[in-house]
């Protein structure tokens, strides 16, 4: 089949809006899931006599297969269909998080975050080809604003919610209980997309550009490299805020759970209201490229204050700028995705997000790794603030420059 033929078939209809929200639900699942281990560390750091480059090594690991995951992943979804695709990722990373509850080493523990890395990796790719099939352009904004409110979501949810159980229960039932939850999840998804699935299956495959093709076209480097900027700052964030703000501006441990639920917060709320924003702006005349890089821009500006703020400015300056970063991820979250699947087109989107998600998260290894060094070299966090804000500049030049126009990219296959 053809990109044409699937834009053909596949239009907005009333299901989409359950798609949307089953989707969202998944990635929601998948971020909280993947930051059990941060919640659980404390105890189970004790209970198995693990030591801190133990937990380091397991979080890293996480991301050292989940990054290359995404071209797998991308593969996958091309050969039993999104829809399925989907629902195998969650089986596999719930049951690595459900079998965690019953790890009794480090070597099992790091079995385990492996997988879950695998299973994990299917998210993105699977649900940017969805959104792309069955959504225009003018209607991706709200859809992955949507579904990318889990990101900052689930950490916060997962945390508030892990903690008080494992208070009370121990390590163990939170990987058990969350595990156990997340497979709930395949029951509304078959119900509402096993038909679906099997119309997709039937349907024969899509045909896709080679993956020499795409890595010919300058817009997907653009987008990997704004997409790393923004990870970049994201995973810095998500590592390194408790310590800084309890170790450098000598918060409490309570005082410093509210700040970030907050910076978390605020982030899901300007990524929905914003996202329905560009559908509306859109809507009204505006095309992709005015309000894609628009809002990319603002956000990658924002972003780039927000360190420079931490890094040279007073406490109530830096507490100032985390919270503007909550304002830069909204902004920019959803539209990270919502860029590669305007550019890549229905067809192309599985491995375009595959191959830009690899690439952007590769942050992930390295934003945690260098903050601690610069820190340990230093004595203090300023300077791994000025290096995200100069990185965040490298993501300016992808958004505004590397990237001509934000427009559908000609395939060869459908130019022939």
């Amino acid at each position: 089949m053809t990109a044409a033929a699937l834009d053909a078939r596949m239009k907005p209809g009333a299901g989409h809006g359950v798609m949307v929200l089953l989707l969202a639900a998944a990635l929601l699942i998948n971020y909280v899931d993947r930051g059990n281990l941060a919640t659980a560390a404390p105890l189970l750091k004790d209970a198995l006599k693990l030591s801190n480059a133990q937990i380091g090594l397991m979080t890293s690991a996480f991301f050292w297969i989940y990054a290359p995951g995404q071209i797998v992943a991308a593969w996958v979804v091309s050969k039993i269909n999104a829809y399925r695709a989907m629902a195998l990722g969650l089986v596999v990373w719930s049951a690595a998080t459900l079998a965690t509850g019953f790890a009794n080493g480090f070597m099992m523990l790091l079995a385990l975050r492996v997988l879950l890395g695998v299973g994990e990796s299917v998210g993105f790719p699977a649900s940017s080809k969805l959104l792309a099939q069955h959504l225009p352009h003018r209607r991706l904004g709200s859809a992955n604003a949507l579904v990318c409110a889990g990101v900052p979501l689930g950490p916060a949810i997962g945390t508030f919610f892990g903690g008080l159980l494992i208070a009370h229960t121990g390590w163990r039932l939170l990987f058990i209980a969350f595990g156990a939850l997340s497979l709930l999840w395949l029951i509304p998804w078959y119900a509402a997309m096993g038909g679906r699935s099997v119309e997709a299956s039937r349907s024969g495959p899509v045909r896709e550009p080679a993956y020499a093709e795409l890595l010919s076209k300058r817009e997907l480097w653009g987008a990997a490299l704004g997409h790393f900027a923004h990870n970049y700052l994201l995973y810095l964030v998500l590592s390194w805020l408790p310590l800084f703000l309890v170790k450098v501006h000598h918060f409490s441990l309570g005082d410093m759970a509210k700040l970030g639920g907050l910076v978390y917060l605020l982030s899901a709320v300007v990524s929905l209201l914003a996202g329905a924003l560009a559908d509306r702006w859109m809507a009204a005349g505006a095309s992709s490229n005015r309000v894609r890089k628009t809002m990319m821009c603002a956000s990658v500006i924002i972003g780039l204050s927000s360190m420079l703020a931490c890094g040279l400015g007073s406490s109530q300056v830096a507490i100032g700028g985390l919270l503007v970063y909550g304002l830069s991820l909204g902004l920019g979250g959803f539209n990270v995705f919502a860029i590669g699947q305007t550019l890549a087109g229905a067809a192309a989107t599985g491995k375009w997000i595959g191959v830009q998600n690899f690439m952007g998260n590769i942050a992930g290894i390295l934003a945690p790794i260098v903050t601690g060094l610069i820190v340990d070299v230093t004595g203090q966090f300023s300077a791994a603030f000025l290096v995200a804000a100069a990185i965040s500049l490298f993501g300016l030049l992808g958004w505004a420059f590397v990237i001509g126009k934000i427009e559908p990219v000609a395939w060869r296959a459908e130019t022939a």
